[in-house]
């Protein structure tokens, strides 16, 4: 037996947790997917369409210049990597990334490029300056001309573009009653994408008649292009309609800006343009590439868990729903297996859940998992020794400075030492004070990435039953 056997206490489970979730973030390593995409070859560009496959589809064209845009929590290392790898005659600066404070702050400058931090999960003023730019520069780009865009989870919120008259205010509040009602991430791209000049399609309209392909790094489950980033390079199918029933279904219609429900009715009645469906014409130079996902982060995290000597089980693949409920999954799989296991087990899963907001605590999707299977393993009797973690591949949960939590069978005894009742601040959602005083955040620092989350749970069956 490797390390798992080896006494097995929490803490060394816990390391070993850590070591498996950061094996899936590395594994959606935004530079090395762009490396795997773009190519020089007889000084043109050839982009890949299926990237790691020996038989992969190639396009290229005589392009006089190259415009990249890059936009997500992993807009800086996709920006450096392509910035690397064009040539001069192609490349000669006017690049724009737009990604979230933190990794603006930890960055050095890239070359070519304008580098803007931006708010996220709610938008700020940087943002809408980061939209505004995005535009300008597909906008000017030239027929013989492509533009290259760069795309990562996040985007969606760094790259406010309010359609008028919709204010960045009223975009703001709208967005913050989407996060409070528990809508997923498909769900708030719907009515993001029908608020914006930007999204659903919007940065492609902007950018015609420019060629324009798209490298995505995808923190959507089932990697539907058209949610991630909301869709700015792609036909979007969703309606007006489908946004309005959005917020009617998360009790958020009637509290929306005015003129929020005026541009929605007023598209849903047809005299504001849908966004842009298949079939346009401004989709006829455009192009895609999937070059990384939650799925290939969690075979990574299976990889690593199987040379570690556990025996894995993969609980989901497309984890979803409330987080609570989630970890409730988690623990009855476990619950199930662990009887009959003849070596420690990892159970693990990769989706994004969500939180319907009851109470004003602090926390995140990932800290309200953790937390609340530490609570229910403790209830319903989850023997032997465990460690459990849920964890944001962008090292980040939530409006924190933590990427989720990391719990073991002490926690809820170290939350109550603390002073803590841990099912009051469950119910408060304040799952970052009840971890924080057990000692339980995951705080990898900013990862650069961003491919939604994963969960790893490691256990040692007990022996004695």
């Amino acid at each position: 037996m490797n390390q798992a056997g080896d006494g097995g206490r929490p803490a060394e489970l816990r390391a070993l947790a850590q070591e498996i979730y950061m094996a899936g973030v590395k594994a959606a390593d935004p530079a090395e997917a762009v490396r795997r995409a773009l190519r020089i070859k007889n000084d043109r560009l050839e982009i890949l369409l299926s990237p790691g496959t020996a038989d992969s589809e190639i396009r290229s064209g005589e392009w006089r210049a190259v415009r990249p845009i890059a936009i997500g929590k992993a807009a800086i290392a996709m920006a450096r990597a392509a910035g690397e790898l064009l040539p001069g005659r192609l490349f000669q600066g006017d690049g724009i990334i737009v990604t979230n404070h933190e990794n603006a702050a930890s960055a050095t400058k890239v070359s070519g490029f304008e580098l803007i931090g931006a708010g996220h999960p709610l938008p700020d003023e940087s943002g809408l300056y980061g939209g505004r730019r995005v535009m300008e520069i597909a906008g000017q780009a030239g027929e013989d001309e492509l533009v290259l865009v760069l795309v990562s989870g996040g985007g969606s919120a760094l790259v406010p573009a309010p359609a008028p008259p919709i204010t960045f205010a009223e975009k703001i509040e709208t967005t913050d009653l989407l996060l409070a009602s528990g809508a997923d991430i498909v769900q708030m791209n719907c009515v993001r994408k029908h608020l914006s000049s930007l999204k659903g399609g919007g940065l492609a309209r902007c950018a015609a008649p420019a060629a324009l392909h798209a490298l995505i790094l995808s923190d959507v489950i089932g990697d539907d292009l058209s949610a991630i980033a909301s869709g700015p390079t792609v036909a979007d199918t969703t309606s007006f309609a489908e946004a309005i029933e959005i917020l009617k279904n998360g009790c958020a219609w009637d509290r929306v800006p005015e003129s929020v429900r005026h541009r929605l009715n007023e598209g849903r009645a047809g005299r504001i343009e849908e966004t842009p469906k298949p079939g346009d014409a401004i989709f006829q130079k455009t192009g895609a590439t999937l070059i990384g996902s939650n799925g290939l982060s969690l075979a990574a995290t299976e990889t690593l868990a199987q040379k570690l000597g556990f025996e894995t089980h993969i609980v989901s693949e497309a984890l979803c729903g409330e987080a609570q409920a989630a970890a409730e999954l988690i623990l009855d799989h476990a619950l199930t297996v662990e009887r009959g296991a003849g070596r420690p087990l990892a159970l693990l899963a990769g989706g994004e859940t969500t939180v319907t907001l009851q109470g004003d605590g602090r926390g995140g999707r990932n800290q309200e998992m953790a937390l609340a299977f530490a609570m229910r393993a403790a209830d319903r009797g989850l023997m032997g020794r465990w460690a459990f973690l849920s964890g944001g591949t962008d090292g980040r949960d939530g409006p924190t400075d933590a990427a989720g939590g990391l719990v073991d069978p002490g926690s809820m005894a170290r939350i109550a030492a603390a002073g803590g009742n841990a099912a009051a601040l469950l119910g408060n959602n304040d799952s970052y004070q009840a971890l924080a005083s057990a000692g339980d955040l995951l705080k990898p620092g900013a990862t650069g990435t961003n491919v939604a989350d994963l969960q790893v749970l490691l256990l040692e069956p007990d022996r004695s039953r």
